[in-house]
Protein backbone atom coordinates (compact mmCIF):
# COMPACT_ATOMS: atom_id res chain seq x y z
CA UNK A 1 0.00 0.00 0.00
CA UNK A 2 1.46 3.29 -0.77
CA UNK A 3 1.03 6.40 1.30
CA UNK A 4 2.08 9.52 -0.31
CA UNK A 5 3.83 12.49 1.13
CA UNK A 6 5.41 15.61 -0.27
CA UNK A 7 8.83 13.26 -1.01
CA UNK A 8 6.29 10.37 -2.58
CA UNK A 9 6.87 8.18 0.86
CA UNK A 10 6.87 4.23 -0.11
CA UNK A 11 4.87 2.05 1.82
CA UNK A 12 5.72 3.52 5.07
CA UNK A 13 7.92 6.55 6.48
CA UNK A 14 10.67 5.75 9.01
CA UNK A 15 12.10 8.60 11.11
CA UNK A 16 15.09 8.44 12.21
CA UNK A 17 15.33 9.99 16.16
CA UNK A 18 18.82 8.59 16.94
CA UNK A 19 20.43 11.93 16.70
CA UNK A 20 18.01 13.65 19.12
CA UNK A 21 16.29 10.70 21.23
CA UNK A 22 19.27 8.44 21.06
CA UNK A 23 21.97 10.94 22.03
CA UNK A 24 20.23 12.61 24.12
CA UNK A 25 19.68 9.82 26.37
CA UNK A 26 23.12 8.70 26.41
CA UNK A 27 26.02 10.66 28.85
CA UNK A 28 28.93 11.30 26.13
CA UNK A 29 28.69 13.68 23.86
CA UNK A 30 29.31 13.05 20.14
CA UNK A 31 31.36 15.44 18.53
CA UNK A 32 29.02 17.99 15.64
CA UNK A 33 31.66 16.65 12.90
CA UNK A 34 30.28 12.98 14.05
CA UNK A 35 27.16 13.97 13.93
CA UNK A 36 26.58 15.85 10.21
CA UNK A 37 28.62 12.20 9.29
CA UNK A 38 26.18 10.64 10.86
CA UNK A 39 23.31 12.42 9.09
CA UNK A 40 24.91 11.96 5.45
CA UNK A 41 25.29 8.34 5.87
CA UNK A 42 21.13 7.73 7.11
CA UNK A 43 20.81 10.35 4.34
CA UNK A 44 22.64 8.15 1.84
CA UNK A 45 20.91 4.61 2.84
CA UNK A 46 17.51 6.79 2.25
CA UNK A 47 16.49 7.72 5.55
CA UNK A 48 14.41 10.99 4.49
CA UNK A 49 13.14 12.14 7.90
CA UNK A 50 15.57 13.01 10.71
CA UNK A 51 15.19 14.33 14.15
CA UNK A 52 18.22 16.22 13.97
CA UNK A 53 18.47 17.97 17.78
CA UNK A 54 16.52 19.15 20.58
CA UNK A 55 16.49 22.71 21.28
CA UNK A 56 16.51 22.97 24.86
CA UNK A 57 19.49 25.28 27.10
CA UNK A 58 22.62 23.53 26.86
CA UNK A 59 23.30 23.43 30.83
CA UNK A 60 20.20 21.17 30.95
CA UNK A 61 21.99 19.05 27.97
CA UNK A 62 24.97 19.68 26.71
CA UNK A 63 24.69 16.97 23.74
CA UNK A 64 22.14 19.06 21.99
CA UNK A 65 24.39 22.56 22.44
CA UNK A 66 25.38 22.62 18.42
CA UNK A 67 21.59 22.03 17.54
CA UNK A 68 21.53 24.96 15.38
CA UNK A 69 24.68 24.30 13.59
CA UNK A 70 23.47 20.32 12.78
CA UNK A 71 19.96 21.90 11.95
CA UNK A 72 22.01 24.16 9.19
CA UNK A 73 23.95 21.32 7.55
CA UNK A 74 21.15 18.91 7.82
CA UNK A 75 18.57 21.32 5.98
CA UNK A 76 21.10 21.11 2.72
CA UNK A 77 20.05 17.53 1.84
CA UNK A 78 17.27 17.59 -0.76
CA UNK A 79 14.25 16.04 0.18
CA UNK A 80 15.05 15.02 3.72
CA UNK A 81 12.55 16.26 6.30
CA UNK A 82 14.31 18.01 8.95
CA UNK A 83 12.63 17.71 12.71
CA UNK A 84 13.60 19.39 15.93
CA UNK A 85 12.19 18.52 19.49
CA UNK A 86 10.92 21.79 21.25
CA UNK A 87 9.72 21.54 24.36
CA UNK A 88 8.68 25.62 24.68
CA UNK A 89 8.07 28.29 22.95
CA UNK A 90 11.20 29.42 23.29
CA UNK A 91 12.73 26.44 22.01
CA UNK A 92 10.61 26.72 19.10
CA UNK A 93 11.79 29.91 17.96
CA UNK A 94 15.22 28.81 18.12
CA UNK A 95 14.15 26.29 15.63
CA UNK A 96 12.48 27.82 13.27
CA UNK A 97 15.31 30.66 13.23
CA UNK A 98 17.58 27.17 12.59
CA UNK A 99 15.40 26.93 9.30
CA UNK A 100 13.89 23.20 10.11
CA UNK A 101 11.27 21.82 8.33
CA UNK A 102 9.04 20.30 11.71
CA UNK A 103 8.62 20.24 15.28
CA UNK A 104 7.80 18.45 17.01
CA UNK A 105 6.50 19.01 21.38
CA UNK A 106 6.20 15.85 23.86
CA UNK A 107 3.14 16.46 25.67
CA UNK A 108 3.01 13.81 28.88
CA UNK A 109 -0.60 12.16 28.96
CA UNK A 110 0.09 11.35 32.44
CA UNK A 111 0.16 14.00 34.86
CA UNK A 112 2.61 13.11 37.41
CA UNK A 113 5.48 12.53 34.38
CA UNK A 114 3.96 15.75 33.09
CA UNK A 115 4.88 17.98 36.03
CA UNK A 116 7.86 15.88 36.60
CA UNK A 117 9.72 15.60 32.87
CA UNK A 118 8.54 19.75 31.87
CA UNK A 119 7.26 20.86 34.99
CA UNK A 120 3.63 21.40 33.84
CA UNK A 121 0.64 20.44 33.74
CA UNK A 122 -0.93 18.39 30.66
CA UNK A 123 -3.42 21.24 30.33
CA UNK A 124 -0.80 24.29 30.22
CA UNK A 125 1.46 21.88 27.64
CA UNK A 126 -1.96 22.27 25.43
CA UNK A 127 -1.44 26.33 25.82
CA UNK A 128 2.29 25.51 24.87
CA UNK A 129 1.36 23.89 21.86
CA UNK A 130 -1.00 26.58 20.70
CA UNK A 131 1.35 29.42 21.28
CA UNK A 132 4.00 27.53 19.32
CA UNK A 133 1.19 27.08 16.96
CA UNK A 134 0.51 30.82 16.51
CA UNK A 135 4.04 31.58 16.44
CA UNK A 136 4.63 29.14 13.39
CA UNK A 137 2.04 30.60 12.11
CA UNK A 138 4.05 33.90 12.20
CA UNK A 139 7.38 32.86 11.46
CA UNK A 140 7.46 30.06 9.41
CA UNK A 141 3.44 28.87 8.04
CA UNK A 142 4.93 25.95 5.98
CA UNK A 143 6.98 24.12 8.90
CA UNK A 144 4.27 21.19 10.46
CA UNK A 145 3.99 20.84 14.31
CA UNK A 146 3.74 17.47 15.57
CA UNK A 147 2.44 17.32 19.24
CA UNK A 148 3.86 13.38 20.85
CA UNK A 149 1.81 12.07 23.61
CA UNK A 150 4.65 10.41 25.35
CA UNK A 151 3.68 7.85 28.44
CA UNK A 152 0.24 7.03 26.10
CA UNK A 153 0.97 3.16 27.16
CA UNK A 154 2.17 3.69 30.76
CA UNK A 155 4.00 5.62 33.09
CA UNK A 156 6.95 4.52 35.80
CA UNK A 157 5.37 7.32 38.09
CA UNK A 158 2.01 6.81 37.69
CA UNK A 159 1.34 3.39 36.83
CA UNK A 160 -1.92 3.41 34.47
CA UNK A 161 -2.48 5.84 32.25
CA UNK A 162 -6.35 6.53 31.40
CA UNK A 163 -6.88 5.62 27.58
CA UNK A 164 -9.76 8.12 27.29
CA UNK A 165 -7.24 10.59 28.27
CA UNK A 166 -4.30 9.75 26.35
CA UNK A 167 -6.80 10.54 23.59
CA UNK A 168 -8.86 13.41 24.81
CA UNK A 169 -5.33 14.91 25.40
CA UNK A 170 -4.40 14.22 21.69
CA UNK A 171 -7.49 15.91 20.42
CA UNK A 172 -6.43 19.05 22.16
CA UNK A 173 -3.69 19.14 21.02
CA UNK A 174 -4.87 19.49 17.45
CA UNK A 175 -7.27 21.89 18.08
CA UNK A 176 -5.05 23.68 19.67
CA UNK A 177 -3.29 23.91 15.87
CA UNK A 178 -0.60 20.47 16.10
CA UNK A 179 -1.16 19.50 11.99
CA UNK A 180 -1.18 15.52 14.16
CA UNK A 181 -0.61 13.66 17.12
CA UNK A 182 1.40 10.36 17.38
CA UNK A 183 1.58 8.28 20.62
CA UNK A 184 4.79 7.11 22.35
CA UNK A 185 5.57 4.23 24.09
CA UNK A 186 7.97 6.34 26.70
CA UNK A 187 8.78 3.75 28.96
CA UNK A 188 8.26 0.39 27.08
CA UNK A 189 4.96 -0.32 28.72
CA UNK A 190 2.63 -0.80 25.97
CA UNK A 191 1.28 -4.68 24.22
CA UNK A 192 0.35 -5.04 20.87
CA UNK A 193 -3.32 -5.44 21.72
CA UNK A 194 -3.05 -2.10 23.48
CA UNK A 195 -1.45 -0.32 20.75
CA UNK A 196 -4.32 -1.42 18.31
CA UNK A 197 -6.76 -0.35 20.92
CA UNK A 198 -5.41 3.14 21.28
CA UNK A 199 -4.38 3.92 17.79
CA UNK A 200 -7.72 2.46 16.66
CA UNK A 201 -9.38 5.29 18.79
CA UNK A 202 -7.04 8.06 17.92
CA UNK A 203 -7.78 7.15 14.45
CA UNK A 204 -11.18 7.51 14.72
CA UNK A 205 -11.04 10.84 16.40
CA UNK A 206 -8.16 12.66 13.97
CA UNK A 207 -8.22 10.52 11.15
CA UNK A 208 -5.34 11.80 8.80
CA UNK A 209 -4.19 13.63 11.52
CA UNK A 210 -3.16 11.03 13.75
CA UNK A 211 0.35 10.82 14.07
CA UNK A 212 3.05 8.46 13.98
CA UNK A 213 4.09 5.73 16.30
CA UNK A 214 7.04 5.95 18.55
CA UNK A 215 7.41 2.23 20.15
CA UNK A 216 10.28 1.18 22.53
CA UNK A 217 11.79 -2.38 22.55
CA UNK A 218 12.26 -2.06 26.65
CA UNK A 219 10.59 -5.44 26.94
CA UNK A 220 11.14 -6.87 23.75
CA UNK A 221 7.98 -5.88 22.49
CA UNK A 222 9.09 -2.84 20.28
CA UNK A 223 8.36 -4.63 16.61
CA UNK A 224 5.22 -6.65 17.89
CA UNK A 225 4.00 -2.91 18.43
CA UNK A 226 4.94 -1.68 15.31
CA UNK A 227 3.13 -4.48 13.36
CA UNK A 228 -0.26 -4.14 15.68
CA UNK A 229 0.12 -0.10 15.00
CA UNK A 230 0.88 -0.97 10.92
CA UNK A 231 -2.24 -2.75 10.98
CA UNK A 232 -4.21 -0.30 12.43
CA UNK A 233 -3.71 1.78 9.28
CA UNK A 234 -0.14 3.86 11.39
CA UNK A 235 2.04 4.83 8.38
CA UNK A 236 4.95 6.65 10.52
CA UNK A 237 6.75 4.98 12.55
CA UNK A 238 10.06 6.83 14.99
CA UNK A 239 12.60 4.73 15.48
CA UNK A 240 16.71 5.13 16.39
CA UNK A 241 19.99 3.72 14.54
CA UNK A 242 21.54 0.82 16.92
CA UNK A 243 18.89 1.23 18.71
CA UNK A 244 20.81 4.38 20.55
CA UNK A 245 19.63 5.36 23.56
CA UNK A 246 18.92 2.67 25.89
CA UNK A 247 16.19 3.33 28.54
CA UNK A 248 17.10 4.97 31.60
CA UNK A 249 14.34 2.82 33.58
CA UNK A 250 15.68 -0.73 32.86
CA UNK A 251 19.62 -0.75 32.81
CA UNK A 252 21.17 -2.87 29.92
CA UNK A 253 17.72 -3.09 27.90
CA UNK A 254 17.40 -0.86 24.16
CA UNK A 255 15.06 1.96 24.37
CA UNK A 256 13.99 3.07 20.70
CA UNK A 257 13.08 0.05 18.35
CA UNK A 258 16.08 -0.16 16.05
CA UNK A 259 16.22 1.07 12.70
CA UNK A 260 17.69 -1.54 11.37
CA UNK A 261 15.16 -4.60 12.50
CA UNK A 262 12.05 -2.47 12.03
CA UNK A 263 13.24 -1.64 8.41
CA UNK A 264 14.13 -5.53 7.31
CA UNK A 265 10.73 -6.39 8.96
CA UNK A 266 8.43 -3.99 6.41
CA UNK A 267 10.41 -4.82 3.44
CA UNK A 268 10.82 -8.54 4.40
CA UNK A 269 6.82 -8.29 4.49
CA UNK A 270 6.83 -6.77 0.97
CA UNK A 271 6.07 -2.95 2.70
CA UNK A 272 8.25 -0.49 1.22
CA UNK A 273 10.18 1.95 3.50
CA UNK A 274 12.71 3.32 0.57
CA UNK A 275 15.65 2.95 2.38
CA UNK A 276 19.01 1.02 1.46
CA UNK A 277 19.20 -2.07 4.71
CA UNK A 278 22.92 -2.17 3.43
CA UNK A 279 23.62 1.34 3.48
CA UNK A 280 21.62 1.70 7.00
CA UNK A 281 23.71 -1.59 8.18
CA UNK A 282 27.21 0.68 7.47
CA UNK A 283 25.59 3.85 8.65
CA UNK A 284 26.49 2.38 12.24
CA UNK A 285 30.40 3.22 11.43
CA UNK A 286 30.11 6.86 12.07
CA UNK A 287 27.35 5.97 15.02
CA UNK A 288 30.09 4.19 16.59
CA UNK A 289 33.02 6.29 15.54
CA UNK A 290 31.54 9.28 17.69
CA UNK A 291 30.47 7.38 20.97
CA UNK A 292 33.06 4.92 21.22
CA UNK A 293 32.35 2.22 23.52
CA UNK A 294 28.44 2.89 23.30
CA UNK A 295 26.23 0.00 23.23
CA UNK A 296 24.43 -0.41 20.49
CA UNK A 297 21.37 -3.00 19.75
CA UNK A 298 20.41 -4.62 16.60
CA UNK A 299 19.47 -8.14 15.54
CA UNK A 300 19.32 -7.70 11.83
CA UNK A 301 23.35 -6.52 11.99
CA UNK A 302 24.51 -8.88 13.79
CA UNK A 303 22.56 -11.76 11.94
CA UNK A 304 22.71 -10.65 8.49
CA UNK A 305 20.21 -11.02 5.93
CA UNK A 306 18.49 -14.13 4.85
CA UNK A 307 20.31 -16.23 2.13
CA UNK A 308 18.58 -14.90 -1.23
CA UNK A 309 16.69 -12.14 0.39
CA UNK A 310 16.12 -9.36 -2.56
CA UNK A 311 15.11 -6.17 -1.07
CA UNK A 312 12.09 -4.97 -2.77
CA UNK A 313 10.62 -8.24 -3.74
CA UNK A 314 7.41 -9.39 -1.57
CA UNK A 315 8.27 -12.11 0.75
CA UNK A 316 4.68 -13.10 2.20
Amino acid sequence: MEATSSHRTPGVLISEVGPRDGLQSVKATMPTADKLRWIDALYAAGVREIEVASFVPARLLPQMADAAEVVRHAITLPGLTVMALVPNRRGAQAALEAGVHKLTLPVSASAAHSLANVRKTREEMVEEVRAIANLRREMAPQVKLEAGISTAFGCTLQGEVPEDEVIRLAVQCVEAGANESGLSDTVGYANPAQVRRLFRALRAELGERAGAAHMHNTRGLGLANCLAAYEEGVRTFDASLGGLGGCPYAPGASGNVVTEDLVFMFEAMGVRTGIDIDRLIAARAPLIAGLPGEPIYGMTPEAGLPKGFVQGAAHV
